[in-house]
């Protein structure tokens, strides 16, 4: 096992020594008998961080390095089980080596939206460590403070299962499946699902049982979506020539799964990838970027506020914004801060379907690959009651290959393909060539791909994509190059390229 040299930040919660949002505990062989009373209590105040091989007074005693792989096996699988932590809770420990190479497992125990317990004991946190707070008036205080922080947590007992559309239960199983062959959603009925991404909840102090605004949010058809929430939607614009109104846009208003698509389709149809190696394979810088600028609009807004969110594609830039529940006021420090979940139940959901990062590192991540994607320039995450977000971006996907394109009417994309789609679907109607047009944009700027990632990059249907790419490859435009079953993609074609001027 391989351990990174201790953060500066560790260091400084090690002086600064224990409180509130901060324990020590030894563990030099195993996990110490109360150490989920510890994480139990953080969960259901206001997070905080476990530092195990440390004692109280904040000498650092270490972990013996044959035993760190089983600590952290005991931290990760017993926060997933139900009779060690209810409800379960991902964590994610790391694992850290001193200037005296003694090691310190390091656990970032988020504030959580739900009341936990440990082996049927509730425990709450102050200055003085951990307290049981089972059978007192403290365990209702938690509860009603919860659900006012955590609006995703309202409930609405009058939802029922007709309320949530079927097809997105089978997506988040194939999603999860894709994250883990195992995953234990597999298993579930959609009920069960339900209540186990934490999507039912009981509040104990009002009787109250149902499926929550998260749940709706998430599976909900978009009729009942706009009941509870009329003035939800996610306004995605491209303002490049007209910026004062819109070039292109899409106004989103249905469930976070299909808006993360079309948000990620809208990117896909006007942001260019660039080339990048890492590790000996080719990866999208394009979407490692957006993929958390994307999830971020999406899971931590506060969607009972009836500010929109807006994702703005300018020349150079990408903007977002959106309502917060803001814990500071600023520009974020990806070395100094400590990520807060505005809505974890949405998070966690995310995460388990590979559409989010681990708290923290997707923002980390953003700055690590921005500066490959646009000159050294770095982005800028700024915390407040109304969240936003810079991303220095290339232009628009016309505009970034305005000046590669030769022979073409005006020097424009739409005139240097405009001949060839006439000639593919002669007739049809000018809907119908402009999704063959944006279908034939995403093959020229992602070559190599199959039909279903063009499909999601398109926001089309697997048939309507099936159907043009035939088409396309027919006029000659396309062609399929490499292994049927694994690695091989669509490519554009020699003569089509000699067309483009590339």
């Amino acid at each position: 096992m391989i351990f990174e040299k201790i953060p500066e930040k560790i260091k400084e919660l090690i002086q600064k020594g224990e409180g509130i949002d901060t324990e020590f505990k030894t563990a030099q062989f195993e996990l110490g008998k109360n150490t989920f009373d510890t994480v139990c209590a953080f969960l259901n105040r206001r997070g905080g961080h476990l530092l195990l091989g440390v004692k109280n007074n904040g000498a650092v005693e270490g972990v013996i390095e044959d035993s760190v792989q089983n600590i952290i096996d005991s931290l990760t699988t017993g926060a997933n089980d139900p009779q060690k932590l209810n409800p379960t809770y991902y964590l994610s420990p790391n694992a850290y080596k001193d200037e005296k190479d003694n090691i310190i497992v390091h656990v970032f125990v988020p504030e959580s939206s739900q009341v936990h317990s440990t082996k049927g004991r509730v425990f709450d946190r102050n200055e003085d460590g951990d307290m049981d707070v089972t059978g007192t008036d403290q365990v209702g205080q938690l509860y009603f403070r919860k659900k006012n922080i955590f609006s995703e947590n309202k409930i609405y007992p009058y939802v029922t299962m007709k309320e949530f559309r079927e097809d997105l239960f089978q997506r988040v199983r194939a999603l999860s499946r894709s994250e883990r062959p195992n995953h234990p959603w597999l298993e579930l009925s959609d009920e069960e699902l339900l209540i186990s991404a934490g999507l039912f909840r009981s509040d104990y102090q009002t009787g109250e049982k149902g499926y929550t605004l998260a749940a709706v949010l998430i599976f909900g058809k978009d009729e009942v979506i706009h009941n509870i929430l009329p003035y939800y939607k996610t306004d995605a614009l491209l303002r490049v020539e007209n910026e004062d109104r819109y070039d292109d846009r899409d106004d989103i208003r249905t469930n976070l799964i299909e808006s993360y698509d079309r948000l990620m389709a809208f990117v896909r149809k006007h942001l260019p990838d660039k080339f990048y190696i890492e590790n000996d394979q080719r990866v999208s810088l394009r979407d490692r970027i957006f993929r958390e600028v994307v999830a971020n609009i999406l899971i931590h807004r506060e969607y009972l506020n009836t500010f929109p969110a807006r994702f703005i594609i300018r020349k150079g830039e990408v903007n977002t914004e959106n309502w917060n529940r803001a814990y500071g006021a600023g520009d974020i420090d990806p070395a100094h801060f400590a990520a807060v979940p505005k809505n974890p139940v949405i998070a966690k959901f995310f995460r388990q379907i590979g559409r989010a990062d681990e708290l923290g590192s997707g923002v980390r991540n953003t700055f690590r690959y921005c500066k490959f994607y646009v000159n050294d320039r770095h982005p800028v995450f700024s915390e407040g009651d109304v969240f936003k977000t810079y991303i220095p971006a290339p232009v628009s996907i016309e505009g970034a290959i305005e000046g590669t394109i030769e022979g073409a009417n005006e020097g424009t994309i739409e005139g240097a393909i405009e001949g060839t789609i006439e000639g593919v679907i002669k007739g049809a109607s000018e809907k119908n060539k402009q999704k063959h047009k944006d279908l034939l944009l995403a093959i020229i700027y992602d070559e190599g791909q199959r039909t279903n990632d063009y499909a999601r990059s398109t926001g089309f249907s697997m048939g309507t994509t099936e159907r043009y790419i035939r088409n396309l490859r027919k006029a000659g435009v396309i062609e399929f190059v490499g292994d049927a079953f694994q690695t091989g993609g669509y490519f554009l074609t020699e003569s089509f390229r000699k067309k483009l001027g590339k």
